[in-house]
C-alpha cells in the first residue's frame, strides 16, 4: 500500500480485496458512462451492467487469489474511489509482459495527479514480479484519446508502431505503447 498526499487531496494507492466487488463494479459503470468512455474503453456500459454478481467478483480477485488481473485504486480521504488502473500479465505474448487497461479517474479527481500514481502502483507491481519476470508495461490508446496519449508520453510509454483497429469502429485506429524495463531504469537514474 502506498499513501500519497496532492496538494489537498490526498490518497492511498493500494489493490482492489475480493469482498469489495460492489464497489469495483461502480466505480467500473462510472467509468464507461463517461463522456471519454467511447475511446477509452472496448466494453459497453450495456454489456458491463447486464452482467450477474459472480462476473464482477471474480473481477475483483487477485492473481494470488485466482484472478486474471490486479486492480488498483486510489482511496481518497474521505474513503471514495477516485480512480483505477488494472493491470494484466501476459505471459503468452514475445516476451513477460503487463497489460494495462481500465484506465479511469473520476472527472473531480482529475488533474489532481491520482492517475500517475495509479501507473507508478501498476508498473511497481509488474517490475516487483518475481515469475514471470516482466520485460515491459504496455497499453492501448485510442487515436482521438489525445489526453490519455500524452499522460502515457509523459510516463516513458512510447509508440511500438503497432496499431489495430478500434473494436468498435473499424474506421479508427488504437496505437500500442509501452514502457521496456530497461527504458524505465534509464529513466529512473536520469531524474
Amino acid at each position: 500500500m502506498v499513501r500519497w498526499d496532492a496538494g489537498r487531496m490526498g490518497y492511498v494507492i493500494r489493490p482492489v480485496t475480493a469482498d469489495e466487488w460492489q464497489r469495483l463494479k461502480e466505480l467500473r459503470l462510472a467509468a464507461l458512462a463517461d463522456p471519454v468512455a467511447r475511446v477509452a474503453f472496448t466494453e459497453t456500459l450495456e454489456a458491463a451492467a447486464s452482467q450477474p454478481d459472480a462476473f464482477w467478483q471474480r473481477r475483483a480477485l487477485s492473481p494470488d487469489e485466482g484472478g486474471a488481473a490486479l486492480t488498483f485504486v486510489g482511496v481518497a480521504e474521505d474513503g471514495g474511489w477516485g480512480g483505477m488502473v488494472v493491470v494484466l500479465v501476459e505471459e503468452h505474448e514475445e516476451m513477460p509482459q503487463t497489460h494495462v487497461v481500465g484506465v479511469y479517474v473520476r472527472p473531480e479527481h482529475r488533474g489532481t495527479g491520482l492517475a500517475r500514481e495509479l501507473f507508478a502502483a501498476a508498473i511497481g507491481w509488474s517490475w516487483d514480479l518475481a515469475e514471470p519476470v516482466v520485460e515491459r508495461v504496455r497499453l492501448w490508446v485510442h487515436e482521438a484519446n489525445p489526453r490519455a496519449e500524452a499522460l502515457y508520453r509523459a510516463l516513458g510509454f512510447v509508440a511500438t508502431g503497432r496499431t489495430m483497429a478500434d473494436p468498435k469502429d473499424a474506421a479508427a485506429l488504437e496505437r500500442e505503447m509501452a514502457l521496456s524495463r530497461s527504458g524505465a531504469r534509464k529513466d529512473s537514474s536520469q531524474g
